[in-house]
């Protein structure tokens, strides 16, 4: 065995060696870790049940969704596209116009309440406000 086999494998040997210390740190650090208590799952769970509730939720409930489009009053489109079967979408700007071109083919929720479906084939076009 030559002086180049010879030093590869030592290198090698030193790398598995340095990862099994390595990793059984790890280990026995993460024993020494305290459990959250009870009490504090609990708040976090509050915390994140407080989810703000979008000011527009759209779910396609159609195959296809012709041309749902969304935009802040005077400024940025928010969507200008078709829709397909499932897909949702959110926002939640404080001001938003909604323009649906079937308005029977679309869910929609203002503020965490839903809003009544629209007349099959008929283009819908209105204005929510966030609270």
């Amino acid at each position: 065995m030559g002086i180049a086999r010879l030093s590869l494998a030592v290198l090698a040997v030193v790398g598995v060696v340095g990862l099994l210390v390595l990793g059984g740190r790890a280990l026995i650090t993460s024993f020494d870790t305290p459990q959250e208590s009870p009490e504090a799952l609990r708040a976090t769970a509050r915390a994140t049940a407080s989810v703000p509730v979008p000011t527009v939720h759209i779910v396609c409930a159609a195959d296809t969704c012709p041309l749902v489009t969304v935009r802040v009053p005077g400024g940025d489109v928010l969507q200008y596209r078709d829709m397909t079967r499932g897909e949702e979408v959110s926002y939640f700007e404080p001001e938003l116009d909604v323009v649906l071109a079937d308005a029977s083919s679309v869910r929609v929720t203002e503020n965490g309440e839903p809003r009544a479906p629209g007349q099959p084939g008929k283009r819908e076009a209105f204005t929510v406000r966030g609270r």
